[in-house]
């Protein structure tokens, strides 16, 4: 009986043994810092040089907020037709560009370069249509060389011809490509890019309920023509998947919803920026609408840890949105919203909560329910370079420090 009781402790004490080991090698809980940041009609010309003052500035800025993970808005998508482009150009390398001209670089003295890895994808913004969108009677199928960037960095004005043909494209812009979109990820992290979902092309149509416009008279905004081919994204929607060196991966879904102004009484664009933003609650819902550009239907079902960023041009509480979509983003199922981020530093007419010089709060953070919020903020330190008292862009940057999980075994 000796014997067989010291058998038993010893294949107790090998299991315990075990099991520490186990215990010991299983991956933890990774932070992240994630941020996003509309960096303000940032143009191939600007990222092709590394001495453009603003963009400088706006290196500086993210430098000095660190984010391992962050979305840029308004960083144009080099493509063909858009100026500049050369025949045997690779597209969508300008996000590329601004890493390697101004994030590889410490902008001030005691900041660290950040060498990320860059994805883009194609959006609608001043993508031609074919159509009269804006139904001012006229088809405007060219666009006129925009303003260059001014000497403090900042872009060239918008001209009437430039609006006249970003009215009929399938998102606005002066120009193919302008306004576009860039994730940033540091050197640790991988982007699945094989398992990226895009939505650019999805017709409007496509959304159950949605919210397209109609004229005085009641009849349609669109005719049947242009309501097959008109798309719901201004930009594009991207659901981009992280891995994270413990085996997690997060989901970044990033779009930049067109503003809910610069319309009519149709309020095509209120109407648009709804049904934009609604978007991400039916991709979260599995509806049976959604499909991406590879022909993928479905949406993101299950129990996959995110976080919704971008500029999503609109705010919970003011401003011309149309049927207050923020507010029932934030309030969907999966979507955390017991931590709103705020300013430590004031900036007179605005609130704390508001991330652009138009006083308001436009910009979003959304993490998933799973993880664990433990700080985050608007920034709006100003760069050292700063004489002027003036941040380098219209928006400031908003950031999170979440928790996520290990992944479960």
């Amino acid at each position: 009986m000796r014997t067989a009781l010291l058998r038993a402790l010893a294949l107790s004490l090998i299991g315990f043994a075990a099991s520490a080991v186990a215990q010991e090698k299983a991956p933890a809980p990774t932070t992240l810092r994630i941020a996003t940041f509309n960096i303000e009609d940032v143009r191939a010309d600007d990222v092709n040089r590394n001495d453009n003052p603003r963009l400088k500035a706006v290196a500086e800025v993210i430098q000095r907020i660190s984010p391992n993970i962050i979305f840029l808005n308004e960083i144009a998508y080099d493509m063909p037709g858009a100026p500049g482009w050369k025949d045997g150009d690779a597209p969508g390398q300008n996000a590329a560009k601004f890493v390697e001209n101004y994030l590889n670089t410490a902008q001030a003295p005691g900041l660290t370069p950040i060498r990320y890895k860059a994805f883009m994808a194609p959006v609608n913004t001043g993508v031609f249509s074919g159509f009269d969108l804006d139904n001012d009677g006229k088809v405007i199928d060219f666009y006129p060389p925009p303003p260059g960037t001014k000497p403090d960095g900042s872009p060239g004005e918008q001209t009437p011809a430039g609006r006249a043909y970003g009215n009929d494209c399938f998102g606005f812009g002066t120009f193919p490509g302008q306004y576009g979109m860039a994730l940033l990820v540091d050197e640790r992290l991988t982007i699945d890019e094989s398992n990226v979902r895009t939505f650019q092309r999805l017709p409007w149509d496509y959304v159950v309920g949605n919210f397209m416009p109609s004229k005085a008279d009641g009849t349609p905004w669109f005719t049947d023509e242009e309501k097959a081919a008109v798309r719901l994204s201004s930009k594009s929607h991207w659901d981009v998947p992280v891995k994270l060196p413990n085996g997690s991966e997060l989901h970044v879904l990033c779009s930049h919803p067109t503003p809910p102004v610069f319309d009519g009484p149709e309020d095509r664009n209120g109407r648009r920026n709804h049904d934009e933003i609604r978007f991400w609650m039916d991709y979260l819902a599995n509806e049976p609408y959604v499909v991406d550009d590879n022909s993928k239907y479905g949406g993101m079902g299950g129990d996959a840890s995110f976080v919704i960023v971008g500029d999503l041009n609109a705010d919970p509480k003011k401003g011309d949105s149309f049927k207050n979509p923020i507010s029932k983003l934030m309030s969907a199922r999966r979507v955390s919203r017991e931590f709103t981020p705020k300013a430590d530093i004031e900036v007179s007419g605005l609130e704390s909560t508001d991330t652009s010089m138009f006083k308001m709060r436009v910009d979003y953070v959304l993490p998933s329910k799973d993880l664990k919020v433990e700080q985050g903020g608007v920034w709006r330190t100003l760069p050292s370079a700063s004489k002027d008292g003036k941040f380098p862009s219209d928006h400031f940057p908003v950031w999170i420090d979440v928790v996520v999980p290990a992944p479960k075994k």
